[in-house]
C-alpha cells in the first residue's frame, strides 16, 4: 500500500467544514485517501514531502474547458470578436483537426493546468471532425494524470437549419445519442476515487434541439452521469432564447430538465434573479469563467449573488482560443477583482476566491470525495512555493497565492501520485510535445 507523508507546511489550508488552516502542518495519505490532517502524523512514509516554506491547498478543480482550443489560440480571426462572431471565425479551422490533434491538445492542456495546480478538469468537447472521437481527447488526459470529466458534447443545428454551426460540424441526433451511451460504458468510472468520469453536454441552446436536450438529460439520469452546458453567457445569447424559445435561458433549462444537483452550466453572466433563485432551489451549479468572460465582452457574472444565494459556483478556464491561458489562480484571482469591481472592496476575500477554486470547484463536479485537505478525502494536493519575487513581501502567503503574480506549483499530488515535482512534470517532457504543437498549428494554418 503506497503512503505519502507532507510535513512542515508554512501554512496547510484545509478547505474543510471548519476552513481550517494549520501552520507547520501536514498531512499522511494511504492509497490515495487522506487519513491524518495537522499533527501528530506518522514519522515516515514510501514518499516524504518537506512542505518548508510553501503553502499547501487542496489541489485546483476546472469546471470547465475546451482542450481542443489548445492549438489555436490567439487566431487573428477571432481576437476582437464577441462570442457569435468569434465562433464563426473559428468553426472553420476546427473543422480541419485530425484524431491526434485532440489528443495532443488534451495532453498539453491538461499539462498547462497541471503546473498550475489542478488536480481536476473536465473537457467540453462537442465537434468531432475527421473521425476524432471523445476516446481522443481521453488518451490525452490519461498521459498526464489528472483527474478527468469527459463530457460527450454534441451539435445537431447547423447553418442551414438556423443554428450557428456550420452543417459540416453537426451531427445526426441518433449517432450522438448512440455514441453517448457508447462512451458512457466505456468509460465512466462512478466509484469514490474515480479517475475518469462521462457527463453529457449538448453544446448550447443555439446549436442543438430541445429534443436533444431533453433526451440527453433522460439518457444522464438513467445512466447515473451528469449533464453540462453552455448558457447565459452573453446578451446575443440571451436574446437568441428570448426569439427563438420564447424565454429566458434560466426557463428554457427547467423546462426540459436541465436544473438539478447533477448538473452544471458554464458562464451564466446574464442570469437574473429569478434563474439565480432557481439555481438555488434546484442545486444547479455554476463553472465560472471571469477571464473568457473578459475575453469576449460577455461581462461580469453575478458570482457574488450567486453565491449569496447558495448556488454552487467552481471555476473554468474555458477555450484556450477564448481565453488563450488555462491557469486557475489567474481566473481565481480575476473572479475577486470583477466581484469587488461590481460590488465593492468587501465583495470577495482571496479566502473566498481560492475556496471557489478547490471545495467550489469539485463541489460543482459532484465530487464531495475531493476538494478538501481532511480525514476520507482523495489525496490531491498543491504544493506552493513562497518565493521571490512573486510573493517577497508578503505578509499573508496563503492570500498572495490569488492578489499577487501568478504562482506556478512546485509540487502536485492526485490520488496521492506525483504529477509535478519540483516545477517539473513527472510522466513526460515538455519540450517534445510542444514541437507536436507547433507542427500542428502550421498544418491548421494553412489549411
Amino acid at each position: 500500500m503506497a503512503t505519502l507523508l507532507i510535513k512542515n507546511a508554512h501554512c496547510l489550508a484545509t478547505m474543510d467544514a471548519e476552513r481550517r488552516e494549520i501552520e507547520g502542518g501536514g498531512l499522511f495519505a494511504r492509497d490515495g485517501k487522506i487519513e491524518a490532517v495537522g499533527d501528530g502524523l506518522p514519522a515516515t512514509a514510501d514518499d516524504v514531502i518537506d512542505a518548508a516554506g510553501c503553502v499547501v491547498t487542496p489541489g485546483l478543480v476546472n469546471t470547465h474547458h475546451h482542450l481542443y482550443q489548445t492549438l489555436t489560440r490567439v487566431a487573428p480571426a477571432g481576437q476582437d470578436a464577441l462570442l457569435f462572431g468569434w465562433l464563426r471565425a473559428l468553426y472553420p479551422i476546427w473543422a480541419r483537426m485530425r484524431p491526434e490533434d485532440f489528443r495532443l491538445s488534451a495532453q498539453l492542456g491538461l499539462a498547462e493546468l497541471a503546473l498550475s495546480g489542478c488536480s481536476m478538469s473536465s473537457d467540453h468537447l462537442y465537434l468531432y471532425p475527421n473521425g476524432a472521437r471523445l476516446d481522443d481527447a481521453i488518451a490525452g488526459a490519461a498521459e498526464v494524470g489528472l483527474r478527468f470529466h469527459a463530457t460527450r458534447g454534441s451539435m445537431s443545428i447547423g447553418e442551414s437549419d438556423g443554428g450557428l454551426p456550420p452543417d459540416a460540424l453537426v451531427q445526426n441526433e441518433s449517432v450522438i445519442l448512440e455514441d453517448s451511451i457508447r462512451v458512457i460504458d466505456a468509460f465512466h468510472d462512478p466509484n469514490e476515487g474515480a479517475m475518469l468520469q462521462i457527463a453529457l453536454a449538448p453544446c448550447s441552446p443555439f446549436s442543438v434541439s430541445r429534443e436533444l436536450m431533453r433526451d440527453s438529460a433522460l439518457l444522464a439520469r438513467d445512466k447515473g452521469v451528469m449533464l453540462h452546458t453552455h448558457l447565459a453567457e452573453n446578451d446575443e445569447d440571451v436574446a437568441y432564447s428570448l426569439e427563438k424559445f420564447g424565454c429566458r435561458p434560466g426557463q428554457y433549462a427547467e423546462d426540459l430538465g436541465w436544473t438539478g444537483p447533477d448538473v452544471w452550466h458554464a458562464h451564466c453572466v446574464k442570469l437574473d434573479a429569478q434563474e439565480i433563485a432557481l439555481f438555488a432551489a434546484s442545486g444547479s451549479g455554476v463553472a465560472h469563467c471571469p477571464c473568457s468572460n473578459c475575453r469576449l465582452g460577455s461581462g461580469v457574472a453575478p458570482v457574488r449573488a450567486m453565491r449569496d444565494a447558495g448556488v454552487k459556483v467552481g471555476l473554468g478556464v474555458d477555450g484556450s482560443a477564448s481565453n488563450d491561458a488555462a491557469h486557475l489562480l489567474l481566473e481565481a484571482r480575476q473572479s475577486l477583482l470583477l466581484q469587488r469591481v461590481a460590488n465593492g472592496a468587501d465583495a470577495m476575500s482571496a479566502r473566498e476566491a481560492l475556496e471557489i477554486a478547490t471545495r467550489g470547484g469539485a463541489e460543482t463536479l459532484g465530487r464531495s470525495d475531493c476538494g478538501q485537505l481532511a480525514i476520507g478525502k482523495r489525496a490531491d494536493v498543491a504544493i506552493w512555493p513562497i518565493d521571490p519575487p512573486t510573493a517577497s513581501g508578503a505578509w499573508d502567503p496563503l492570500a498572495a497565492l490569488i492578489f499577487c503574480a501568478p504562482h506556478r506549483v512546485r509540487d502536485l499530488f492526485v490520488e496521492g501520485r506525483p504529477v509535478v515535482r519540483d516545477g517539473r512534470l513527472t510522466r513526460f517532457e515538455l519540450p517534445q510535445i510542444a514541437e507536436e504543437a507547433r507542427a500542428a498549428v502550421e498544418r491548421l494554418a494553412q489549411g
